[in-house]
């Protein structure tokens, strides 16, 4: 099973979801980031569930941060995060153990590791992981941050209802700090939250679309072909439960325009290279243009529904019906915001260092 991403700085994931804990370790950390767990903490209550539009499974997230750390500041070792597991109810798989969950893991985990895996609430493949990705990134986030790299996202869409696009990036990325559930034009908060809770009373579920911004990158940052910065970034994302669709810039409309239009012409703001529209995202070759990186994630609905569905039994080979129990969300976009947020720090940090060397980041 392979856990770890990233060449220069990287993380390693570990724990189920109804395990002990679940963690991170990082490693490739410069010394002398200051490790301030105060905004680890703000970033995993962004992730937590809010109210009657998440799950009523409640966990505190108590993080420990076992090493890599000494008087606030990293140490250039290896740097674990713990994240104790509470509120878990196992019982509530017990009885639908060897019944395969509609769109979830449970049929392909399955068959990769003959039944050895940790079924309960999804074990490994559970989305409750990425609170690790949340604690890890954070730190790096943070850091980020220092350098002068933002790393903004919104609900772009949400049960059919769309939020604004960004228009002022740093007005925008500033409101979107202090908000929790994260919509550029507040009024289209109830009318999304008003589709996940229909949703929910009809025993469904909602998918929606991020959108993210990043600005601050130098221009030269990535590889052509197989280390690009789409790659690399997508193939982190795609990592995350219910990401089934990446785009950047203006992504899949490009195929629809000509040339003329979807060509991003270059001039000069300032003593500084830039281009007039930004239909390719902020990368050229798969290497950053100094323009704002700009993608988009698509959030599938949430697989686990209220209603019964068909399925089989993997124990006997047998076609059966499934009313699945357990605490699930209606909707994660709105969770999964931070996460998006979290992993594109950690993948950009890994480049950063590549590019820039080991102590970038750090205060050394």
């Amino acid at each position: 099973m392979k856990n770890t991403f990233g060449n220069h700085v990287a993380v390693t994931l570990f724990g189920e979801s109804h395990g002990p804990a679940i963690g991170a370790v990082i490693d490739g950390l410069a010394p002398g980031i200051p490790v301030d767990t105060a905004f680890i903490d703000k970033l995993l209550s962004r992730r937590r569930p809010a109210g009657d539009i998440s799950t009523t499974r409640h966990e505190a997230d108590p993080f420990v941060i076992e090493s890599g750390v000494f008087e606030g500041k990293t140490t250039g070792t290896p740097l674990c995060i713990l994240i104790p597991n509470g509120d878990t109810r196992s019982s509530d798989y017990a009885a639908t153990r060897f019944l395969a969950r509609p769109s979830h893991a449970d049929y392909t985990a399955y068959c990769k590791y003959h039944g050895f895996e940790d079924p309960r609430g999804g074990g490994h493949f559970s989305g409750r992981i990425t609170a690790a990705v949340v604690a890890a990134g954070a730190i790096v986030l943070s850091a980020l941050n220092r350098k002068g790299i933002r790393i903004a996202t919104h609900i772009a869409s949400c049960g059919g209802v769309s939020d604004r696009a960004f228009e002022d990036l740093s007005a925008d990325m500033t409101a979107l700090d202090e908000r929790d559930f994260g919509v550029l034009d507040e009024t289209v908060a109830d009318r999304m939250m008003n589709a996940i809770r229909e949703a929910k009373q009809a025993g469904d579920s909602v998918g929606g679309t991020l959108e993210t911004v990043v600005t601050g990158l130098p221009a030269g940052v990535g590889e052509p072909w197989f280390d690009t910065v789409e790659s690399m970034l997508s193939h982190a994302l795609f990592a995350i439960p219910a990401v089934k669709g990446v785009e950047f810039g203006a992504g899949f409309a490009l195929a629809d325009m000509r040339g003329s239009v979807a060509n991003d012409p270059f001039c000069m703001q300032g003593g500084a290279v830039c281009t007039v529209t930004n239909h390719s995202g902020g990368i050229n070759g798969g290497i950053t243009n100094g323009m704002p990186v700009l993608f988009r994630c698509a959030i599938r609905p949430t697989p686990t529904i209220g209603r019964e569905q068909e399925t089989v039994n993997m124990q006997t080979g047998e076609d059966a019906t499934l009313l699945a129990k357990g605490r699930h969300d209606p909707c994660i976009v709105h969770r999964a915001r931070v996460v998006v947020d979290c992993l594109t720090a950690l993948v950009l940090a890994d480049m950063l260092t590549g590019r820039f060397g080991t102590d970038w980041l750090g205060t050394v």
